[in-house]
């Protein structure tokens, strides 16, 4: 990459590339939403560091599991096997995607129709939460939930955990159909489920740490955030983005911004209203 960042600039094309790799290196929050000047062979541009561009990537959080995370491995490994058959199917993936993702403007035109349609109304609620668009998509879901459902699934135990899995991934669906219910794009991910199990976190072990790599532009500094900051910050980038989307005409639908706070929010209701008795484990 840093290859790009010395190459010449030479025509438009090549300054605006330049330029979005220089973008993809500014993302980090304190530049949100605030104009920023660059200047390549004394001709100045400005760029603005808009909310759903910001990145940080954890590595690791500071609280060891109790017990061995038998849930959380499976549905790593369940959602890498059936990416790996996705791959497969070569030109009819689109069928296939289109059939199990879950589709706003299909779900409530079923809505209009007999009772024998519910399978196929509801179905993908549950689908959706297993599929991925491409090889990033899948390895970034599955590392936050390797980073966050151990600790998580510690809490609820195994099987209640996996049942909690499916509880935030289906909130976060309806929450996605509901704020987007002309669109036509199939939606598939495990990101709301994930953002579920972000949610209890946040509630279980707010003073927990994250390990994390903030990109700045060319260096790559690792720091210790604490837990509640982390997620409140990533979800205030969900909820700026999901905001924004609203009137950006599909500017910003190529991430379920509202499937991730539908999820958040699922994950922190079910700890605060469904276990309110459980004692939380606030490390």
């Amino acid at each position: 990459m840093a290859d790009e960042y010395r190459r010449k600039i030479s025509g438009e094309e090549a300054q605006e590339r330049y330029i979005a790799i220089v973008k993809n290196k500014l993302e980090f929050f304190p530049k949100v939403g605030k104009p920023f000047k660059l200047k390549v062979k004394n001709k100045q541009f400005e760029i603005t560091v808009e909310p759903h561009e910001v990145c940080m990537i954890p590595i690791r959080d500071t609280i060891p599991s109790r017990t061995f995370p038998y849930v959380t491995i499976l549905l790593i490994v369940v959602n890498g096997l059936i990416f790996i058959f996705e791959v497969s199917l070569g030109d009819t993936l689109h069928s296939f995607i289109n059939v199990l993702g879950l589709v706003p403007d299909r779900y409530f035109a079923l809505a209009q129709m007999p009772m024998s349609n519910i399978f196929e109304r509801f179905f993908p609620f549950v689908t959706s939460v297993f599929l991925h668009g491409g090889w990033f998509h899948v390895l970034w879901n599955m590392w936050y939930l390797w980073i966050f459902g151990d600790n998580v699934e510690d809490h609820f135990g195994h099987f209640n955990f996996f049942l909690f899995y499916l509880f935030a991934g289906i909130l976060a669906g309806a929450v996605h159909v509901y704020m987007n219910p002309t669109s036509s794009v199939p939606t598939i991910g495990a990101s709301g489920a994930i953002a579920g199990v972000m949610g209890a976190y946040f509630v279980l072990y707010p003073y927990s740490r994250i390990l994390t790599i903030i990109p700045l532009f060319l260096i790559f500094p690792i720091i210790h955030i604490p837990a509640s900051i982390f997620l409140a910050i990533w979800f205030l980038i969900q909820f700026l983005s999901g905001t924004l989307s609203l009137g950006a005409h599909g500017a910003y639908s190529g991430v379920a911004w509202w499937a991730h706070i539908g999820g958040f929010v699922a994950g922190i209701l079910a700890i605060i209203l469904i276990f309110p008795k459980k004692k939380y484990a606030r490390e």
